[in-house]
C-alpha cells in the first residue's frame, strides 16, 4: 500500500495549507472509515447529504491514523494537527491514486462487461498469480471511490493489479480506465443491466467501450468476439490498440474445443492448446469468462500448463453460482448477487442439464435497472422455461409476477408460486425439497434473495 511522507503526498496532490512543521510525518495506507482507521492510516473524509466525516477526523487520529485531509469548505479545521487542506476531499483521493499509479512499474488489467466481470476478475487474477505477484479489486470496489482505493493499497512490488471497472451511466469507465492506464483490458459482454441509465443495448455498448480511452497505446483489448454491437464498434476504432476475441465461435482468437460438464463445474479443450482444463465453476457461460483470464494470462506468458493450476485453485467473490447444501441435503446454487436476463438465462441453462436430480426448482426475484421494457423481460423469462427441465418456480418481488405469468404459459398454474413475502415464500418452499432437490435462487441483489439461502439452511 501506499507509504509517503506528507511532504511527498503534497507534491502529488493540491495542497491549500503550509505542511513544513508535519513534513516528515510518514503515512501508510489511506482510509474512509474512521471505524476501520489503522495506524498509520491517512484519513479521507467525505462530506454527504446526511453525514459529515470531518467530525470524526480527531478521533481517527487519536485511534492512530497518521494524518487526515480535510475539505476547504468544512469550517474549523484543526490548528495543531497533521491536516492537509483539499479542495474537495473526494477528488484528493482521486488525484492521488492517480498520481499513485504513475510512480508504480505495476501492470494494469482493466475488466468491464455487464455480466461475469467479477468472476472474470477472480480468474485472471488466480491465472495470473501462478507466476506474479498480483492484487484484485476486492469485493464491489469497482467505482469513482472503490477503484482508487484499490490503487492506494496496492504494494510497491506488486507486479500486475488486476481492476473491475463498474459503472451505472456513460463517462464513469471512462473516468476510472484513465486513472488506473491500464495495459490490457477485458469486456466480457454486452448485457441489459443500466437499460434504465443508457437507453439502449448500443448504450451500453458504448460506455463499456469507453474502457479503451485509458489503454495504454499499443495494449491488448479482449473482447467477446461473438457479440455484433461489440465488434461493429471496434472495427470503427481508430487507436492503436491490439484487439483479439474469445466466443463459442470458432472465428474467434480463442474459443472451446470441446465441453464436459461435471457435477461441480466443468472440463473443457480449447483451439489454442491440447491441455485440457478443469474449471470448479458451474455454467458452461463461465467457461468464456475462463476463456477472457486466459487471453490475459497467455500475453503475459503464463504458459497453458501452468494455467490449471490458476483455475482450479480460483475462489470467486460469494453468491456466484455458489453451490451449497440445505438443511434437508438439498443442493442449492446461490447466484443471488446479481441478475439480468442474460445471465438470468444462463443460470436456467445450467440447472436445466444438470443431472442426478429428482426435482428443479427455482427461485427467481426482479431483475432491476432494466427500464421501460422491465415487465416484458420477466415475462420472457417465464415463458422460455422448458416444462420437462424445470419443476417449480417461485418469484419474489413484484417484478418477478412476471416471470409467474409466463412460466404458467408453459409450467400451468400448480407448479408456479408468486410470494411478496419472503417467509411465506421460505415455508412453502421447504415443503418441497428433499435430499434429491436442486435450487436455484437468482435476482438482483436488492432483492436479497441470499436469505432464502440462508433459511433453507437452518437446521
Amino acid at each position: 500500500m501506499i507509504k509517503k511522507t506528507l511532504r511527498q503526498i503534497s507534491e502529488m496532490i493540491s495542497v491549500k495549507n503550509e505542511v513544513t512543521s508535519f513534513a516528515d510525518t510518514e503515512i501508510t495506507g489511506v482510509s474512509i472509515d474512521s471505524r476501520k482507521i489503522e495506524k498509520g492510516n491517512l484519513f479521507i473524509p467525505f462530506k454527504g447529504e446526511n453525514s459529515d466525516g470531518h467530525k470524526f477526523v480527531e478521533d481517527s487520529l487519536k485511534k492512530g491514523a497518521a494524518a487526515a485531509l480535510w475539505q476547504s469548505d468544512i469550517p474549523n479545521p484543526p490548528t495543531d494537527l497533521p491536516i492537509l487542506l483539499v479542495e474537495d476531499t473526494l477528488e484528493a483521493l482521486q488525484e492521488l491514486a492517480r498520481a499513485y499509479r504513475k510512480q508504480l512499474p505495476v501492470k494494469v488489467v482493466g475488466i468491464t462487461g455487464s455480466n461475469g466481470k467479477t468472476t472474470t476478475k477472480d480468474m485472471t487474477a488466480s491465472l495470473l498469480s501462478t507466476t506474479y505477484k498480483v492484487q484484485k479489486t476486492e469485493g464491489n470496489y469497482n467505482n469513482h471511490i472503490g477503484l482508487p482505493l484499490t490503487v492506494l493499497g496496492l504494494d510497491e512490488d506488486t507486479e500486475i493489479a488486476v481492476l473491475e471497472m463498474g459503472m451505472s451511466g456513460r463517462g464513469e469507465i471512462e473516468f476510472l480506465t484513465k486513472l488506473a492506464s491500464p495495459d490490457a483490458v477485458v469486456i466480457t459482454n454486452i448485457g441489459e443491466s443500466h437499460l434504465l441509465d443508457l437507453g439502449s443495448r448500443e448504450g451500453i455498448a458504448e460506455a463499456k467501450l469507453e474502457i479503451l480511452q485509458g489503454l495504454k497505446d499499443g495494449g491488448l483489448a479482449v473482447l467477446h468476439g461473438d457479440e455484433p454491437l461489440l465488434m461493429e464498434r471496434i472495427n470503427r476504432y481508430k487507436g492503436n490498440i491490439n484487439v483479439q476475441t474469445f466466443g463459442r465461435s470458432n472465428t474467434n482468437d480463442f474459443f472451446p474445443t470441446e465441453i464436459i460438464q461435471l457435477e461441480q463445474g466443468n472440463m473443457f479443450k480449447i483451439n489454442k492448446s491440447s491441455e485440457s482444463f478443469e474449471l470448479p465453476v458451474l455454467g458452461t457461460h463461465n467457461i468464456l469468462n475462463a476463456l477472457a483470464a486466459m487471453m490475459i494470462a497467455h500475453y503475459f506468458n503464463v504458459p497453458f500448463t501452468k494455467m490449471n493450476e490458476g483455475l482450479t485453485s480460483v475462489k470467486l467473490t460469494n453468491m456466484r453460482m455458489e453451490l451449497v447444501e440445505g438443511a434437508h441435503g438439498e443442493k442449492i446454487i446461490n447466484d443471488a448477487y446479481n441478475a439480468s436476463p442474460t445471465s438470468m438465462m444462463a443460470a436456467i441453462e445450467l440447472v436445466s442439464n444438470l443431472k442426478g436430480y429428482e426435482k428443479v426448482i427455482l427461485v427467481l426475484g426482479d431483475m432491476l435497472e432494466l427500464g421501460p421494457q422491465e415487465e416484458q423481460y420477466h415475462l420472457q423469462i417465464g415463458a422460455g422455461l422448458h416444462p420437462k427441465k424445470i419443476d417449480l418456480v417461485f418469484t419474489f418481488g413484484k417484478l418477478a409476477e412476471h416471470i409467474a405469468e409466463g412460466a404458467r404459459s408453459t409450467l400451468g398454474n400448480n407448479r408456479v408460486f408468486s410470494f411478496m413475502d419472503k417467509n411465506v415464500l421460505k415455508n412453502e418452499l421447504v415443503r418441497h425439497v428433499t435430499n434429491r432437490t436442486l435450487v436455484l435462487v437468482k435476482a438482483s441483489r436488492g432483492m436479497k434473495l441470499e436469505e432464502i439461502v440462508t433459511a433453507l439452511q437452518k437446521k
